[in-house]
C-alpha cells in the first residue's frame, strides 16, 4: 500500500523536473526594443547595449554555478569566433549573487571571448530572468528576435543566428 501512495509523490516530482529542463518562452517579447543598460566589465569600462545597434548580440544571462549554463557557453564562444566577421556580438550577464567573486575565477578558468558584466534584480526583471540561463538575440535595430529560457538547441539557435545575421545583411 505504501508503495501506491508514494508513486503520485514521484510523479509530480518528475513532471516538476521535466517542466523545469525543457524549452519555456521567456517573458522577454519578441519583436520589441531590447532595454537599454550600462554595466561595467571586468576592467571596469561600461557596457552599454545600445553601443551594439547595427549588430546582431546574443544576450546571455547565466550564473557560474548553472549547469545549463556551462553548457552553453562553450558554444556562445564558439559563435564568437565562427561569425565574428559577419558582425555578431555575444554579452554575456552573470546573475551571481556575490558578483566578481564567483565571476572572475570562473573567467580565469574558461576564457570568454565576450564582454561579461554582472546583472543586478533590477536588468534581470526587466528582462524577464526567472531561471537561467535565458539568452535573447537582438537584431541590427535593437528588437528581441528570439529569447529562449532554459539551455538552447545548439544547431537550431545556430541556425537563427546565421538567419539573422543575413537577413539584416540583405537590407
Amino acid at each position: 500500500m505504501p508503495h501506491r501512495a508514494f508513486t503520485p509523490l514521484v510523479f509530480a516530482a518528475l513532471c516538476l523536473l521535466l517542466a523545469a529542463c525543457t524549452h519555456k518562452p521567456s517573458p522577454a517579447s519578441t519583436g520589441k526594443p531590447a532595454r537599454d543598460f550600462s554595466l561595467a566589465d571586468t576592467n571596469g569600462a561600461p557596457i552599454r547595449l545600445s553601443t551594439y545597434r547595427g549588430k546582431v548580440v546574443l544576450l546571455d544571462f547565466w550564473a557560474t554555478w548553472c549547469g545549463g549554463c556551462k553548457t552553453e557557453i562553450p558554444w556562445y564562444i564558439e559563435f564568437q569566433d565562427k561569425y565574428r566577421d559577419a558582425g555578431p556580438s555575444a554579452i554575456g550577464v552573470s546573475m551571481d549573487a556575490d558578483g566578481w567573486k564567483s565571476v572572475k575565477p570562473f573567467l580565469a578558468d574558461h576564457k570568454l571571448n565576450y564582454p561579461v558584466v554582472i546583472g543586478n534584480d533590477d536588468l534581470g526583471e526587466q528582462f524577464g530572468v526567472i531561471n537561467m540561463p535565458l539568452t535573447l538575440l537582438i537584431d541590427r535595430n535593437g528588437k528581441i528576435a528570439e529569447s529562449h529560457a532554459g539551455v538552447v538547441d545548439k544547431d537550431n539557435f545556430e541556425s537563427k543566428i546565421r538567419s539573422l545575421l543575413h537577413e539584416n545583411a540583405a537590407k
